[in-house]
């Protein structure tokens, strides 16, 4: 198949793929004075959802970071705590995204909320967690999710899949089942402090619900509308 040539098969051809929102809309007076009020009503929402099997990891966010050049780069990871200075993530500190972040540390999240038809997009600045509080979380992490932050250096080329699995079960042996797993110095998190964070509802007709509050530099939260 050539750039221009049709798809054999409509329903993989990306062009004719249609869906009509037909969700309720969201109105300014209906917002929360602070944004992220507001993300915990929307969060919130997503997590029945996925209680009923309708949304996919609710916590699941898009993070995009961009080197020195400017050069960006995106990956989807796990959100593990929010509250009013924050969205908090867990990475290893010699990833690309880590890298990234010490160059650049604005960065782009996504919550996308598909068979809700809402977005949530937030840009901020990212600094890692206090030591404390990267040890409280990787505490309660399941075993083997602990021996794996050991096993992989994170985004680092590997030769195969083996070499990775032998890695592991190295680790397994020194750390059995019901041995505390030292904390990896090269693992932590980040905590992304927000300067704009937008609510998206779709509509009808792609005439979308876009409202977005802005940090002031009172310390105020500001709310405007956006075209779709």
């Amino acid at each position: 198949m050539t750039d221009r040539e049709p798809f054999p098969d409509p329903v993989l051809d990306p062009a004719a793929m249609r869906k009509q929102y037909r969700a309720e809309g969201l109105a300014e007076q209906d917002l929360a004075t602070h944004p992220m009020d507001q993300f915990a009503r929307w969060f919130e929402d997503a997590a029945r959802a996925a209680l009923h099997g309708t949304v996919y990891e609710p916590n699941a966010m898009v993070v995009s970071t961009a080197d020195a050049t400017g050069r960006p780069s995106s990956r989807t990871v796990l959100m593990k705590q929010f509250d009013t200075e924050g969205f908090v993530f867990y990475t290893n500190y010699d990833s690309r995204k880590a890298r990234d972040l010490a160059e650049n540390p604005h960065t782009c999240l996504l919550f996308p909320w598909h068979p809700l038809a809402r977005q949530v997009i937030v840009t901020g600045t990212a600094h890692r967690t206090a030591r404390d509080e990267t040890t409280a979380y990787f505490r309660s992490r399941p075993h083997g999710s602990q021996l794996g932050a050991w096993a992989s250096a994170q985004s680092a080329p590997i030769a195969s899949r083996a070499e990775l699995d032998t890695a592991y079960a190295d680790l397994e042996a020194r750390y059995p089942e019901g041995e505390q797993v030292p904390v990896p110095p090269h693992w932590g998190g980040y905590r992304v402090t927000p300067e704009t964070i937008e609510f998206w509802q779709g509509r009808e007709n792609r005439l979308h619900d876009r409202l977005l509050y802005t940090l002031r530099p009172d310390g105020r939260w500001q709310v405007e509308r956006l075209s779709p």
